[in-house]
């Protein structure tokens, strides 16, 4: 609440100098800076990616203006639920369980999970491997991916608070594989081709789609965002910021013409 009064403070000031001057409404967005390439702190510590990119041309789409709070992942649902963010962008997979906290927009970004194998380690599917652990992060969908494949209470699963310390853990050796989403391991793997990772997609695993989060109930904000999300996807920009971190032309998503 204190973050909101501050930048209605900054607003009013800005107003005040200028007569006539119109401020549009300000929104806190927490994403966690540590899911690269779809939000990540530069040497600078300046918030980066492709979720940044989208949330900031919605939010022009839209008329309104977003501020970017760098969020850890645990804890980031509390955050919206309290209001201390009024939105949550950080790579989010929507799931039935996630709807009964938070309401989604609509999907902005297809993602299936996908399995990163050491040099020499090569599967079809998760079940093909009959030794060695598997780097997951802790609640994520590969997490739950890897419970279904061993069962949730298996040693074989090394579950970790954030992704790079899933992936250090398979670049050290210390597991044989690492499941989490295309996006974030695709670049991994292709930012790294010493290593001659092998990548699969189980076809066991679920299409899935990231959502932009807002507190239950909170309709006006959803449709701002839904709107915005619409115009970016119907005038190119989406596929533009799809291209400049991923490298190739944006798939289409649930309900595009």
């Amino acid at each position: 609440m204190f973050i909101k009064k501050l930048l209605w403070v900054s607003c009013l000031a800005v107003t005040t100098l200028a007569a006539g001057a119109v401020c549009a409404e300000q929104y806190v967005v927490g994403t966690g800076a540590t899911y690269r390439p779809f939000e990540y702190e530069t040497a600078k510590k300046e918030l980066v990616g492709f979720d940044v990119d989208l949330m900031k041309a919605i939010a022009k789409a839209a008329g309104f203006e977003v501020k970017f709070i760098n969020t850890p992942w645990e804890g980031i649902f509390a955050t919206v639920d309290k209001g201390d963010r009024d939105i949550i962008m950080s790579g989010i997979t929507i799931t039935d369980k996630r709807k009964e906290t938070v309401d989604f927009s609509k999907p902005y970004f297809l993602a299936h999970q996908l399995i990163l194998t050491q040099k020499g380690v090569e599967i079809k599917q998760l079940k093909d491997l009959t030794k060695g652990n598997v780097a997951v992060v802790s609640g994520s969908a590969g997490d739950i991916a890897a419970a279904e494949a061993f069962g949730k209470a298996s040693t074989r699963i090394r579950r970790f608070d954030n992704t790079p310390l899933a992936l250090e853990e398979l670049n050290q050796g210390g597991v044989v594989a690492a499941v989490g989403d295309v996006g974030v391991l695709a670049f991994y793997a292709r930012n790294n081709p010493d290593k001659h990772f092998n990548m699969a997609r189980d076809p066991n695993f679920k299409e899935q789609y990231f959502g932009i989060a807002v507190k239950k109930g909170n309709q006006a904000l959803l449709d701002k965002i839904n709107a915005g999300l619409d115009k970016v996807i119907a005038n190119g920009e989406y596929n533009k910021i799809y291209q400049k971190w991923f490298g190739t032309e944006a798939p289409k998503l649930p309900g595009q013409p």
